[in-house]
């Protein structure tokens, strides 16, 4: 997308043709850091950050001065101290940015009731059935900007198009505290000019393949033979980047949220290389996941495991089950199954994470037969006595004095789907994720 510094901000400053352009993407800026200076107004204009701090602590969210030094969220707190030295770190609070979305939000649904919450500093909405009571698409983002910085004190950008992704792609070039519209008509003419970076699902190994194939643009992209485009990609891909990169994105916003996945990681405070620790914390994670599930009542068909080494290469790799599950022995099987073969020869292991994808509701499906239930019984047995004595008073024995680290996320959601390391580099901050466990 845009570089997240302003440095490329474009914005729409006369009247513009938005009689097609009925979903808006709204995207506050710079959200914990805007949240921290209400206190703390002394700060404005200075490079601040907001994250952990110790160990292996990351970068939540940097205000735009920080990011001109080349830093943003989801950056390892140290790699960002060495680009901008001067910087401030924040700690952060949960609680009150919890408090200001919510505020947020609020504004949204008084506007139009068809808005999806996307994480807690941004949403799409809807507001084709709004025009009568609050005018046109461009003079309703104007209001909710206003509203949001007389009502909060805070700042929001908002992109204005035809389709949910040209919407995102605009509130990102708009930044920070601007409003872009993009008319139907120019969509295209809007997206060809851009990066191959602002297509979702090119993260850095894709757009490398897209570069060396000589495809900088969004418009390359687009006229790129469909054949050669699945030999670079894989025909999946291929097929979704070409209807992007002609503006092409039929779906609509949907007020109720369904999770795409439920998982946990947990970055270590140093590296693991004994095979028995790495074992012990996957076990830990898929006990959380299935916990996670259960109290959802969710299965999950396929199980996801992450690695990142000490170099910081990322792999995952997934097992799909015969039957959807919700029982965490099994997870950690398939899980442990798919770790044998990333582990060995004293690699450095610095992140896991496991996650269930391809969630169903439980029982919503008649199984042949149950091959997990008595784990299943087991695990059920330990949520109720978990839910009366609390967390920790029964877990499995391998657990028992662990040598556990702090900094575990989890993640669920939209947002768990498909995520790589420049996945959040499109937006401001990795809200959804960030508060949940970047060491703080």
């Amino acid at each position: 997308m845009s570089k997240q510094d302003g440095s490329s901000r474009q914005v729409t400053t006369g009247p513009v043709d938005d009689s097609a352009t009925p979903i808006l993407h709204v995207d506050m800026d710079a959200f914990f850091v805007s949240v921290e200076l209400l206190t703390r107004p002394e700060l404005r204009g200075k490079p601040v950050l907001v994250g952990g701090t110790a160990g292996r602590g990351v970068v939540a969210a940097a205000s735009y001065e920080a990011r001109r030094f080349g830093v943003n969220s989801a950056m390892p707190m140290s790699i960002a101290l060495q680009r901008c030295p001067n910087a401030i770190v924040l700690r952060g609070d949960y609680a009150s940015y919890a408090k200001y979305s919510k505020q947020v939000m609020a504004i949204f649904e008084q506007l139009t009731p068809l808005v999806e919450p996307l994480s807690i500093d941004e949403a799409f909405l809807d507001v084709s059935g709004a025009r009568r009571l609050h005018g046109s698409p461009a003079e309703i983002a104007w209001t909710i900007r206003e509203r949001v910085r007389a009502e909060t004190g805070l700042t929001c950008s908002v992109g204005v198009a035809a389709t949910k992704y040209v919407a995102k792609v605009a509130s990102s070039r708009a930044k920070p505290d601007g409003m872009l519209v993009v008319p139907a008509a120019d969509t295209v003419a809007f997206l060809h000019p851009l990066p191959v970076s602002a297509l979702w699902g090119v993260g850095r190994v894709t757009e490398e393949s897209l570069l060396r194939l000589g495809l900088r643009t969004v418009g390359d992209v687009a006229t790129m033979p469909h054949d050669a485009l699945v030999r670079a990609v894989g025909p999946a891909l291929a097929s979704r980047l070409e209807r992007l990169a002609n503006g092409i994105d039929p779906r609509d916003v949907h007020t109720t949220r369904v999770e795409k996945s439920i998982g946990h990681e947990n970055t270590f405070g140093y590296d693991l290389t004994d095979p028995v620790d790495i074992r012990r914390e996957l076990l830990r994670l898929a006990d959380n996941v299935g916990v996670r599930l259960r109290k959802a009542g969710l299965v999950g068909r396929t199980v996801v495991l992450k690695l990142r080494y000490g170099d910081f290469r990322t792999v995952t790799r997934s097992r799909t089950l015969a039957e959807p599950t919700d029982v965490a022995r099994r997870i950690y099987d398939e899980a442990s199954e798919a770790l044998t073969e990333l582990i060995g020869d004293g690699q450095r292991i610095r992140l896991i994470g496991v996650r269930a994808e391809h969630l169903q509701v439980s029982g919503s499906g008649a199984m042949l037969w149950d091959p997990d239930e008595e784990w299943r019984d087991a695990e059920r047995t330990i949520d109720e006595v978990t839910a009366k004595f609390g967390k920790g008073s029964v877990r499995p024995a391998t657990l028992v004095g662990r040598r556990g680290e702090r900094g575990e996320r989890g993640e669920a959601g939209e947002r768990g789907e498909a995520r790589d390391e420049q996945s959040r580099a499109d937006g401001d901050d990795d809200a959804s994720t960030a508060a949940a466990g970047w060491g703080w």
